[in-house]
Parts: C-alpha cells; structure tokens; sequence
C-alpha cells in the first residue's frame, strides 16, 4: 500500500516551485543571482510567502446509488447502455446518488442543475441523460444525423479533457457522433480533414 506524507509532498512541491521561479532568471552578476535566490527562498518560505499550508481536507465519500445495470433493468436508463460497458464505464459499478437523481429526473422530463464537488461526476449527471435521449431515439428508429445537445465549456483544456473521455465512452458504439468547436477548430474543411485523420 502506497502512503503519502503530506509534509514532506508540501516541502517537495515548494522546493519544486523554489526551483521553477529561480530557472526563469538568471543574471550575469553573481551578486545579483545570489540576491534572487535569497529572496525566492525568502517569499516561498516566510509566514506571509507565496506557499501557505500544507492543508489537508479530508472529503467524505459520496452516497452511491445503483448501477447502471439496475437503472437498465428498471426501464429508467436504455438497455443501449450496456454496449457502452468497458474498463472506462463499468456498468456493475455504483453511480453516485446524485448522479442516479439527475438520470431519474431527466429521464421523467425534468430540468436539472447538479452543483456538487470536484470528483463527483457532475460530467455523468448530465452526460448520461443525453446519451440516455440518443439511445432511445435509436430504439425508435428516429436516431439520424443532427445537433442534438451542446456541451459548452470555458476553456479549452476543459473541452479536450472531456472529448477524450466521450471518446472512451462512445468507442464501441457508433450510432452517437459528436464534434468539438474551439478557437483552434480549423476553419477550412481540407485543413479540418487533414487535421483529423492525423489525429
């Protein structure tokens, strides 16, 4: 079993850090040179200094709910669902309740807003809903070719971080296409092509 020190993670982060600031200036004049270590070590170190903590937060687990198999077998979520079933989207695992809440809502036509923790699959609470829509468009034979939902998010790293997890998701089941538009979206469809079929 792995542990970890908090204490000594925080002294190897700041020491890190000490490291990074002081590689980005790097005088002629030893004086000079040694004056930027001594105060880089001094705002990293004093009690007013750039590095606070180490804080600990302990995080309690969240209350699950049921499996994706179980809301299959319940009619809530389509039995579509369990085509999608990987090492990226284990459908014997629980979901979170509130993940189970959002799917049970959306799926009786209610809005919903989840607000809830970092780690605590608020991608899912509304993800698996629309993939929840799409399948059973499929199962009635009126799945074709469309904008269906848009996934806006405020930078760019956050929309590469979840194409790449739709991409798991949806790898064995075609019938969902979707796109990703950002300021680095080619605008020319040869150049768009190109890009694709390299990636």
């Amino acid at each position: 079993m792995t542990t970890l020190n908090p204490l000594e993670s925080a002294a190897a982060i700041s020491d890190t850090y000490r490291r990074y600031l002081q590689s980005l200036i790097s005088p002629r004049d030893e004086k000079l040179g040694l004056a930027i270590e001594a105060a880089i070590a001094d705002s990293i170190s004093s009690e007013n200094g750039i590095v606070k903590g180490p804080y600990l937060e302990a995080t309690p687990p969240y209350v699950t709910g049921k499996t994706i198999r179980e809301l299959v077998a319940e009619g809530v979520l389509s039995p579509e669902f369990l085509k999608l079933a990987s090492n990226s989207f284990p459908v014997d695992r629980p979901t979170y309740a509130h993940q189970e809440e959002a799917i049970r809502k959306v799926a009786s036509g209610r809005n919903v807003l989840i607000a809830t923790g970092t780690g605590s699959g608020k991608t899912e609470s509304f993800l698996l809903p629309i993939f929840n829509h799409l399948m059973r468009e499929k199962e009635r034979g009126d799945l074709g070719p469309g904008v269906r939902a848009l996934l806006l998010y405020p930078m760019n790293a956050l929309a590469n971080d979840q194409v790449k997890r739709i991409r798991e998701l949806l790898l064995n089941y075609p019938e969902i296409t979707f796109g990703r538009y950002t300021g680095e979206t080619e605008s020319d469809p040869k150049s768009a092509l190109d890009r694709y079929r390299k990636m």
